[in-house]
């Protein structure tokens, strides 16, 4: 078994917890108001999905049910394939990662550079024209093909676990006080569930706001086309049926590719896709009149967006001329 605090794996969390008081770009907020943003890219692999790898695994040690030499199939949008492919490096398992055309280049690089096996998925499935529903059909399929196991990070409530102790306990011992109001992209749901699985457990009074796509199904969303990786989903997880957030926000692309443009040149911290949502939700809660602690989780950065969401022939052409200010 793989213990935290071996090799690489020991830089998993204790991410920092930084000021982006001027994230709309208008000079600032008012003055009982302060906005921090918990930067999961400083994790090893770059994104939170570390924390959950970390989780998935070593409750699969634990129970016997990952060894040295076997084989693990998960599918992935990017970064916990990323992650798993450090896994396995480390733990000497052999991964397979079922991706598809929305992945970023640069992070299907890392994974191949990491060891681990792609498995594109290269049609959405037929029936609800989704990709992550094809993804994981695919999933399925091999871990017959190849007598492999899933960890399903969409049911596997290890999840919760590491944002529960984790995540949002770091929030809490960061601040000295829960934050009045959290803010969460959200997808498999596991980084949401585990910080309100925290929240309650210790009876803060934290309003949770939860960031979903435009077009995904999750919390009663209507299905529809999603451009960018990392939030929504076009099926509903098994953990998401746990998560009762506050309040949920839908974040078309080009507001997410606008806001996340912004916060670059605002704040020198360039988020990813889902980051770029929450930008937008919390410049949005900002214009409400939101007030004290408002933390936003960043749930990775840029660097693996370069092609897309900044490149401005990419974005005219996925989303218009309109976007790129």
């Amino acid at each position: 078994m793989t213990e935290l605090g071996c090799g690489i794996l020991g830089a998993i969390g204790k991410t920092p917890l930084i000021r982006l008081d001027d994230i709309a770009g208008q000079g600032g907020v008012a003055s009982d108001t302060r906005v921090w943003g918990k930067l999961e890219s400083f994790n090893p692999g770059g994104s939170a999905k570390d924390r959950t790898a970390r989780a998935l695994v070593g409750e699969a040690e634990r129970r016997g049910e990952l060894r040295p030499g076997m084989k693990v199939v998960e599918s992935s949008s990017g970064n916990l394939g990323v992650a798993l492919a450090r896994e396995a490096a480390v733990g000497g398992w052999e991964f397979h990662c079922v991706v598809d055309q929305r992945t970023n280049s640069a992070t299907l690089a890392l994974i191949t550079a990491l060891g681990g096996i792609l498995h594109p998925v290269t049609e959405p499935d037929p029936e609800t024209g989704d990709w992550l529903v094809a993804r994981r059909k695919r999933v399925a399929e091999l871990k017959d093909e190849l007598g492999a196991v899933n960890l399903d990070q969409y049911s596997n409530r290890a999840a919760f676990a590491a944002h529960d102790g984790g995540t949002m306990a770091e929030i809490v011992d960061k601040l000295g006080r829960a934050p009045d109001v959290l803010v969460v992209a959200v997808s498999t749901t596991g980084t949401i569930g585990g910080c309100l699985l925290h929240i309650r457990e210790h009876g803060y009074d934290t309003h949770v706001v939860a960031v979903d796509a435009a077009g995904s199904v999750l919390f009663g969303g209507t299905r529809g086309s999603r451009l960018l990786p990392g939030y929504g989903a076009g099926v509903v997880p098994d953990l998401s049926t746990e998560v009762d957030p506050g309040r949920v926000i839908r974040v078309e692309a080009g507001d997410a590719v606008r806001a996340a443009r912004r916060m670059g040149r605002t704040t020198g911290f360039l988020p990813g896709a889902s980051g770029g949502a929450v930008a937008h939700a919390l410049h949005g809660l900002l214009e409400e009149g939101a007030r004290g602690d408002i933390v936003g989780i960043f749930h990775d950065d840029g660097r693996a967006y370069l092609d897309t969401v900044y490149n401005d022939e990419w974005v005219e052409e996925n989303l218009g001329s309109g976007v790129v200010e």
